[in-house]
């Protein structure tokens, strides 16, 4: 049966360094999670805090009502799938996956019965005498899934488990371990800082800067409303734009921008003077007036054709437009001028870095 896990003012120091400083999280039971952020941010720290391999320093951590501060690892009842497999290579692929049911004196007939369901699930059962080196990258990441859930663990926990595979390899894989996660119902904690990944699998996401958590929201919310400046650089692909709040009337903000253009956006709160737009490639748009620039190259992807623009203030701005949208290529050279999506931006404070937008 799954659990919920929640942190309350979690604490990791190592000597004078602080890895982890006050962190909170309320993860749902079944719910697929995800600590997302750069290296050295304390995602695989915090992890391997829940799982029992670390100290914890400060904060109480629980698997439902029971405080685990001061339970074993091997009492905690996770299962753990580690970014090197860490499959036993002397053992086969079945004795792999029924290892930790064996440790558990899971009567044989069950573990007979539980280790097929398992291959069947991650559709490796073709293979369940071979060693793993006879195995490709793929199929050893399978071989550690089926261990890590055969022995239907409350918590699932999974440390950056598809870095190791190709690009191509790591979509299909990244579609079974999502599949399986719902099929099984198990609460899920995942690690990567891998953007696009953490927003093909999450049902939610925090993201993480120097052992603080920046933002906690579903993969929509992050990318659509980042909450301060460091998210919506992080996520996906961002334009930063300085310019002024002039003044606030009937919720919406109005912003010049650089002196070129002037838009009213949604906003929270009254505050006026030096601000930073957020625009998404997808939220800018050509037009017959707006920023002015030059188109210095274009390149075509399929489904949008993606756009370099060079301001006249030299600021260079990645645009797409979607070619359902349009039958226009624009050339380099091209001069063109730049609008905003004025209810889909973010805007923040200049110095505080907090979030003005809606």
């Amino acid at each position: 049966m799954s659990n919920t896990v929640i942190i309350k003012d979690a604490v990791k120091r190592y000597g004078d360094f602080t890895a982890l400083s006050g962190v909170s999280l309320d993860i749902h039971e079944g719910e697929f999670f995800t600590l997302l952020g750069p290296s050295g941010c304390g995602k695989t720290t915090l992890l391997r805090m829940i799982a029992g391999f670390n100290t914890i320093e400060g904060g109480q951590f629980y698997f439902g009502d029971q405080l685990i501060n001061n339970v074993p690892a091997h009492k905690r009842d996770i299962g753990m799938v580690f970014q090197n497999y860490a499959i036993f290579p002397h053992l086969t692929v079945r004795d792999n996956v029924a290892y930790g049911l064996k440790a558990r004196k899971v009567p044989k007939a069950d573990i007979d019965r539980r280790v097929n369901e398992a291959l069947e699930l991650v559709q490796i059962a073709h293979l369940a005498d071979r060693k793993p080196n006879a195995l490709s990258g793929g199929q050893q990441q399978r071989v550690a899934l089926a261990r890590a859930f055969v022995i239907e663990p409350s918590v699932l926990l999974m440390d950056e488990p598809l870095s190791n595979l190709d690009a191509k390899l790591r979509v299909q894989m990244r579609s079974v371990i999502k599949k399986l996660q719902r099929q099984l119902g198990i609460t899920t904690i995942y690690v990567t800082h891998d953007q696009e990944e953490a927003l093909a699998i999450s049902d939610r996401i925090a993201v993480m800067k120097e052992g603080h958590i920046m933002q906690i929201g579903t993969p929509n919310e992050i990318y659509a409303k980042p909450q301060n400046p460091f998210v919506a650089g992080f996520i996906g692909v961002s334009n930063f734009l300085d310019c002024q709040v002039t003044a606030v009337k009937d919720g919406k903000g109005h912003v010049t921008i650089q002196g070129e253009q002037d838009i009213d956006v949604p906003v929270r709160g009254t505050y006026t003077g030096p601000a930073q737009i957020s625009a998404r490639p997808e939220q800018l748009f050509f037009a017959d007036s707006g920023m002015p620039g030059q188109v210095q190259f274009s390149t075509f992807l399929g489904d949008f054709i993606e756009y370099e623009v060079r301001l006249d203030n030299g600021q260079d701005l990645i645009v797409n437009e979607y070619t359902k949208d349009t039958s226009t290529v624009h050339d380099a050279g091209e001069r063109v001028h730049l609008r905003f999506d004025a209810a889909r931006i973010s805007l923040y404070a200049a110095q505080s870095g907090e979030v003005l937008s809606l």
